[in-house]
């Protein structure tokens, strides 16, 4: 059995273990990131990348090179409801960098964080690496047990991170209490190619039929249809003559293109959990990301919420982990940094599934629209309001250069 030793090992080369990663290695923190996939193309997952991580990569300095890769721009988010359109959110006038939320494949920016990474001495990305258990001696987490290409590994690590999802196996492992809260929704995803004049805005339809959301992507849409949690049998005995009709009569935009739903295997389940940690940490071991909270796909922020969550944990445990004097209490405080603003994200989420999403979706009648919908018409400025909440969150949190570690001339980060 292969056996490795690393300062930090971090299960998980998703948003919240890259990001995390590569801090520490500028900080001159030796790291290993294990990730299962011995690539990151996995198509519909979270690429929606806030204004608020686009300002924080900005700071790290990798944000110029990132925005080269291929992506959409939405500056305004607008729901039309029984055809009639209403502008929810501006990100115009954020005060950041990049004022806009990147519709950009999540692989793309997986990658761009992995090159940066393999320039730092301290950096080891193992791709087709799943952590299975963690080790433990005398009560406190030493490593794991991972399973590779190559066979078994052991990696011995004075912390372990558990970046691995919401289905973390980790976490299963760990024998920390977990809060289900539950989510009365579960969504379909898939996509459907823009034809013709058509918005350019990421936006969502909702009519008695039900609700939509429509992602840019170029030269097609990534949708996203809402159902209540538990009748996923049903709209799939229906067939796929019916869901394409029920498609395009929430969008009639998309007509001609529901006919690419040609199979049920191109429409993908999303299973939705809003759930999280009660502890996020025991000796030598910490939950970031959706391992610790899982987030709905409401608003779009769980991808943000992770690289958040990363970055505070960077900040918190880079100088204790180089110098070996890390203790629990450095693990606590990355919880009590980022606790809350998961908590409040969650019960907006909450609040959005029971007062809006499943009122929509049960609709017998014609949908009036909410108040607030028609507040942000007549006082446009208010919809800063909406813009700043979704596209900044709840404690944002920042990177600074002064942190990274002075590595000899001529190792570039």
């Amino acid at each position: 059995m292969r056996e490795l030793t690393t300062d930090c090992c971090i299960a998980g080369g998703g948003p919240a273990g890259m990001v995390l990663g590569y801090l520490l290695a500028r900080q001159g923190v030796d790291v290993i990131v294990l990730e299962k996939h011995g690539d990151f193309l996995r198509d519909f997952r979270g690429d929606t990348v806030h204004p608020s991580t686009l300002q924080a990569f900005h700071e790290m300095g990798v944000l110029d090179r990132l925005l080269e890769r291929p992506h959409q721009r939405t500056e305004t988010v607008s729901v039309i409801i029984e055809g009639r359109p209403f502008r929810v959110a501006d990100f115009r006038r954020l005060p950041v960098v990049a004022p806009y939320i990147a519709m950009m494949p999540q692989w793309d920016f997986l990658d761009r964080l992995a090159e940066a990474g393999r320039g730092l001495p301290g950096f080891r990305l193992l791709m087709s690496a799943e952590a299975m258990a963690c080790r433990v001696d005398a009560g406190a987490v030493t490593g794991i047990d991972a399973v590779t290409a190559d066979g078994p590994m052991t990696i011995h690590a004075s912390l372990t991170v558990a970046a691995d999802g919401r289905a973390s196996r980790l976490r299963d492992d760990s024998g920390l209490p977990l809060r289900d809260i539950g989510a009365p929704i579960d969504v379909f995803w898939f996509q459907l190619s823009r034809r013709g004049p058509a918005s350019a805005e990421s936006l969502g339809r909702v009519s008695q039929d039900g609700v939509l959301v429509l992602i840019n992507r170029g030269d097609y849409w990534q949708c996203a249809l809402p159902f209540p949690k538990g009748s996923e049998a049903a709209l799939r005995a229906a067939g796929l003559p019916a869901f394409r009709e029920r498609i395009a009569r929430i969008a009639p935009n998309l007509a001609e293109s529901v006919a690419e739903l040609d199979s049920w295997e191109v429409v993908m389940l999303l299973s939705v959990q809003v759930n999280r940690l009660e502890r996020w940490w025991r000796d030598g071991l910490l939950f970031i990301g959706d391992a610790a909270h899982a987030m709905s796909p409401v608003g779009g922020v769980g991808i943000n919420l992770a690289v958040q969550d990363a970055i505070a944990a960077a900040r918190i445990l880079g100088t204790p982990l180089r110098d070996g004097t890390l203790t629990t209490e450095h693990l606590a405080a990355v919880q009590r940094r980022r606790e809350r603003p998961a908590q409040l994200t969650q019960a907006a989420q909450v609040f959005a599934h029971k007062r809006v999403l499943v009122p929509a979706l049960s609709a017998a009648a014609s949908i009036r629209p909410p108040l607030l919908l028609r507040l942000l018409q007549w006082l446009p400025v208010l919809q800063r309001l909406p813009a700043r909440a979704i596209g900044m969150g709840l404690r944002p949190e920042h990177w600074d250069a002064r942190l990274d570690w002075k590595y000899p001339a001529g190792l570039d980060r």
